[in-house]
């Protein structure tokens, strides 16, 4: 499921877009595996009739349910869990059949962190910690995929941020020099 392109501002575009890492699938896979190979054991060793079909069913029943609840599940909620960096806010939004989003505009930003265990480097994920000012202060994004490259995009986000909407020293010293010549100083 894309991110929808309708909730940017008209100046705003799309920088990153991520979901959690690809790690976040090896249950959802290992438990289709598991489950087809039950089926296939259960076709090949037990008796075609009486209580061979039973047991059958049975496995298959719950093979079913287990890569339903196991499986698919995880794999939606995966699909609807989105971390996007634009160039004026970072956007948290995850549900399946609810929604929830958090925007986090870039000049609120105070400090962002990440947090990699021996894992998380080997496979390439980490999890970014941004602070901001205001109610909820900490966003946790955990499984953040290239999570050292994600913290540096977002730094230069933030810094290009800055500079775009404040005055630099010269903007200020043309400012000020124009305000003493209309003044009479």
């Amino acid at each position: 499921m894309a991110f929808p392109e309708d909730v940017l501002t008209e100046d705003e575009h799309v920088v990153l877009h991520l979901r959690p890492h690809w790690k976040a699938l090896i249950r959802p896979v290992a438990v289709l595996v598991l489950a087809i190979a039950a089926v296939v054991v259960g076709l090949v060793f037990l008796p075609s009739s009486g209580g061979g079909s039973i047991t059958l069913a049975v496995i298959g029943g719950l093979a079913v349910l287990a890569v339903l609840v196991l499986g698919v599940w995880p794999y939606i909620v995966w699909r609807t869990t989105h971390y996007l960096f634009t160039n004026e806010r970072v956007v948290l939004q995850h549900g399946v059949f609810s929604r929830e989003r958090r925007d986090i505009p870039l000049s609120r930003v105070n400090d962002h962190s990440m947090n990699q265990q021996f894992v998380g480097r080997l496979l390439g994920y980490g999890t970014l910690t941004i602070e901001s000012a205001g109610e909820r202060g900490q966003s946790v994004l955990p499984d953040v995929p290239k999570v050292d490259r994600v913290q540096t995009k977002l730094y230069e986000l933030v810094e290009a941020f800055h500079d775009k909407h404040s005055l630099g020293d010269g903007e200020l010293r043309e400012i000020l020099a124009e305000r003493d010549n209309k003044s009479g100083l």
